[in-house]
């Protein structure tokens, strides 16, 4: 079978391990998947992020202490498999919420998921012509409607725990290198386990129920996010998102706790707090102040912006842009002092 052509052949396996107290930090250090995340419930960041890297696979572990939207795409030709381990509340995959014994399958697909406070995910990402190459070869089924999309897939328990049985690679302690294979013979047994795993996953996986009014909820709450993300310097009222959608307020908020396991104004408040930190934490200008950043995303009360930033993110917009301009400067300092 050909080898993921995103991923490098290796000898054996690159094992990785970060720790962020910023979603955005957080998010850059995923293993190159081309995704952002916002961080919709308050309080202070916490992630980690476990990646062994094979030739034909990844396998992750990832946990994150706030509810969070993640959204965008694993990358071309990439599929991912993975489990939820946890969490304060069921996850939501493209609007349907899920317990924690399915399986999240993005196959080539746009990937979008809310997830819980204190969340945990276990998985494996790899090529998805790999996957076809697999079926092919052992004449397996894949699950009608599979491709292109993402979903929840059901499959029995005994395949998915020793699916996750062999997820527990990660459970190795870092600093135990020892204990992770050494040469490529060991590598390509490791590997083959997880790809057996998977071969054991397909043949009685089925979809989740995906019912019509579970992606009607989620098309009302796409274009309801749409209205009111457009353009932050507009004003727009609630009223007016329920009127260009043609829902009233009631069925609004329903579809977004539904969806998005939120309401619509804290979800909307949310991204746009979301915004303004991205801002500050890219402003080089030092003409650019504070206030001009909340402005430009529609908060016209300064101090109540700042007592939802501080809510939100556990730390005044101050503090998040001064240390944006030390991190500046330090790098400046490095640049001049390299030429």
């Amino acid at each position: 079978m050909s080898l993921n052509p995103t991923h490098s052949s290796v000898a054996r396996p690159g094992f990785v391990q970060t720790t962020s107290a910023d979603v955005d930090e957080h998010c850059a250090k995923l293993g190159g998947w081309r995704l952002r995340y916002d961080q919709i419930s308050a309080g202070a960041f916490r992630g980690n992020f476990t990646q062994l890297s094979m030739p034909r696979l990844d396998v992750f572990h990832e946990v994150t202490s706030q509810q969070v939207r993640q959204h965008g795409e694993l990358g071309r030709d990439c599929c991912g498999l993975a489990v939820p381990c946890g969490g304060e509340g069921p996850v939501k995959v493209n609007g349907a919420s899920i317990t924690h014994d399915a399986l999240i399958v993005s196959f080539d697909a746009e990937v979008d998921i809310c997830t819980p406070r204190g969340f945990a995910l276990r998985g494996v990402t790899l090529s998805a012509q790999l996957i076809d190459e697999i079926a092919s070869q052992l004449a397996i089924e894949l699950p009608r409607g599979l491709r292109h999309r993402m979903r929840a897939i059901s499959a029995p328990a005994a395949t998915l725990a020793r699916f996750r049985a062999a997820l527990a690679i990660l459970d190795t302690p870092p600093c135990a290198h020892t204990e992770l294979p050494q040469d490529a013979a060991s590598a390509a047994t490791l590997q083959d386990g997880l790809l057996l795993a998977i071969t054991d996953l397909l043949p009685d996986a089925r979809p989740c129920d995906d019912s019509r009014s579970g992606a009607a909820r989620k098309r009302i709450v796409d274009r309801a996010c749409d209205l009111m993300l457009a353009s932050s310097e507009r004003s727009i009222s609630l009223l007016d998102v329920c009127k260009a959608v043609g829902v009233s307020h009631r069925k609004l908020s329903y579809c977004f706790r539904d969806v998005l396991g939120t309401s619509p104004l804290a979800y909307w408040r949310a991204v746009r707090l979301n915004r303004v930190r991205r801002d500050l934490k890219s402003s080089r200008d030092p003409r650019d102040g504070i206030y001009d950043v909340a402005v430009r995303h529609g908060f016209w009360h300064f101090s109540q912006f700042s007592l939802d930033y501080k809510r939100h993110f556990a730390e005044l917009p101050s503090e998040t842009l001064r240390r944006a301009r030390m991190d500046a400067s330090s790098e400046m300092r490095h640049n001049v002092s390299h030429h």
